[in-house]
């Protein structure tokens, strides 16, 4: 009975040493911004699975600009945090801020985006979505709806240089190489942004016959979908049936606009990322733990009749 109880005890301090030792970390994120729904819905899910942890998350806005991360970074390290989450503008440039934190001995974890760098130490571990295999699934969707039929095809880019976008792109045309029928005409960066998605989309428009010789979009996100739609209505056009559109993240709005009839699928990617890197981060701090050099995240494809049941779900995701 005695060694049973030690036991019992043995196990119960170990727990609370790590829930203690959880509660003291402190993280900064240094996150892009808040150009997109689900950007928006990936911070307050960080906040929500930081709060879930005991942990403090200090949150720096670097509205799209990687030299503002940078800062925030160097900033980070002055403060002494216990990690340092980014979410990567660009993939370049990385190197020399990544090497300050490795000499204040500070892990450095990537959410959603990848980064180039020649040394992978540099950071501890990526929590991303496998973006090529998002875009082989968009790709995939097209081919299917098309039955073989000639399709034109637009193609909304995400931020230039961004590691998301470069793959969501690859995977893509992979995709469409095998698949004769489908052919991009014109492609240009939106910038991940409903005013920028809608403005590339009205020069499409205007140089393919008023959208007359556009089949399909494929957007690199959401909010690039939902202002390309903007623009095929008030050119006088049918968005979902006239022009197809396929996009990547699986935001509120784009089931809305699945109900309406003016989109037709969309590839999940889920707000999610901060989760993972979180118990990666308490595996290594308590127990030594090194995760993977990547932790892919699940991304499904949604269509029209998944919509009012993921509007739903999304209430419960921090959208």
């Amino acid at each position: 009975m005695i060694k049973q109880l030690t036991l019992t005890a043995a196990i119960s301090s170990l727990l609370l040493s790590s829930a203690l030792y959880a509660h003291t970390l402190t993280v900064g994120f240094s996150q892009i911004g808040s150009e997109s729904g689900w950007r928006a819905a990936e911070t307050s899910v960080s906040k929500i699975e930081a709060e879930k942890r005991g942990i403090k998350l200090k949150i720096s806005d670097a509205q799209q600009k990687q030299e503002n991360q940078i800062k925030a970074v160097r900033s980070f390290i002055a403060q002494g945090v216990d990690a340092i989450f980014i979410a990567p503008v660009v993939q370049t440039g990385w190197g020399p801020v990544l090497e300050e934190a490795k000499d204040a001995d500070i892990p450095v974890f990537l959410l959603d985006r990848n980064i180039s760098v020649k040394d992978k130490s540099l950071y501890m571990t990526a929590v991303t979505a496998n973006n090529i295999y998002e875009g082989e699934v968009a790709a995939k969707w097209l081919v299917k709806e098309e039955h073989g039929a000639p399709c034109n095809v637009v193609e909304l880019q995400g931020t230039v240089g961004a590691s998301v976008a470069l793959d969501r792109r690859e995977g893509f045309l992979d995709v469409v190489k095998k698949n004769p029928n489908l052919k991009i005409i014109r492609t240009q960066s939106g910038e991940f942004t409903r005013s920028k998605g809608k403005e590339v989309m009205e020069s499409f428009i205007k140089a393919e016959d008023n959208g007359k010789n556009i089949c399909a979009v494929y957007s690199h996100n959401d909010d690039m979908a939902i202002g390309a739609i903007q623009a095929i209505k008030e050119a006088g056009l049918n968005p979902g049936k006239d022009i197809k559109i396929v996009s990547i993240d699986g935001v509120p709005d784009i089931f809305k606009a699945m109900l309406a009839g003016e989109a037709n699928a969309s590839v999940e990617l889920t707000p999610n990322m901060a989760g993972p890197a979180f118990d990666a981060l308490i595996a290594y701090k308590d127990k030594g733990v090194i995760p993977p050099k990547q932790i892919i995240t699940k991304s499904l494809l949604f269509e029209p009749v998944n919509a009012k049941e993921q509007l739903e779900r999304k209430k419960d995701m921090g959208y």
